[in-house]
């Protein structure tokens, strides 16, 4: 008995958040990306350290760039925060607690060298973990736990090049994200509103 590959789906989106449709995961990203939802996550040790991590050089959208620890799409009907356990879980064998809402409406649209553009309405969440990760190696080149003050002076300089949207995200992040307060869900992208 053979079984179909599960064909990973991501959620594209009229301008004002709300779903207008499914497409293949690997068919959305190209040069002319439409806007789609997704998230990214910042994760914290226990120590109070962040979890930086280069994205696998083979990926197609940003091979090797720095970024924040994990981002992701949430499956269709899928809870975001759900997706954002799953994911991390898949990408950096971490477990995640203490999910926190702290940028609902972030936005950004980015072209990589290769012409492959990103255009995500991608909702971002603060948590934390304890351990090291155990990434997958397709999806995670390497890693390292980083200060978090440091590594902000860093990006919001220019000493530290990270992508695009990390970039972004930094610059609207509170100086300590650990210590915001939580976002309201009413807030995120329409299609995420249940």
């Amino acid at each position: 008995m053979t079984t179909e590959p599960v064909v990973e789906e991501v959620v594209l989106l009229a301008e004002d958040g709300s779903a207008i449709g499914t497409a293949p995961k690997s068919e959305v990203h190209g040069a002319d990306t439409p806007l789609h939802l997704a998230f990214s996550v910042y994760v914290f040790d226990d120590d109070g350290r962040f979890l930086l991590t280069q994205r696998a050089v083979d990926k197609p959208t940003f091979g090797g760039v720095w970024t924040n620890s994990c981002c992701g799409h949430p499956a269709p009907g899928e809870p975001i925060t759900e997706a954002v356990v799953r994911r991390t879980e898949q990408e950096l064998g971490l477990e995640l607690r203490d999910v926190t809402l702290v940028l609902p409406t972030f936005r950004y649209r980015a072209v990589a060298e290769n012409g492959v553009v990103e255009n995500e309405l991608c909702p971002v969440f603060v948590a934390t973990a304890s351990g090291d990760p155990d990434p997958n190696p397709t999806e995670v080149e390497a890693w390292q736990w980083l200060a978090w003050g440091p590594f902000r002076d860093d990006v919001l300089s220019g000493r530290r090049e990270v992508s695009h949207w990390c970039r972004e995200q930094v610059r609207a992040l509170p100086e300590d994200p650990r210590a915001a307060a939580p976002e309201d869900p009413d807030d995120l992208p329409r299609a995420l509103r249940h």
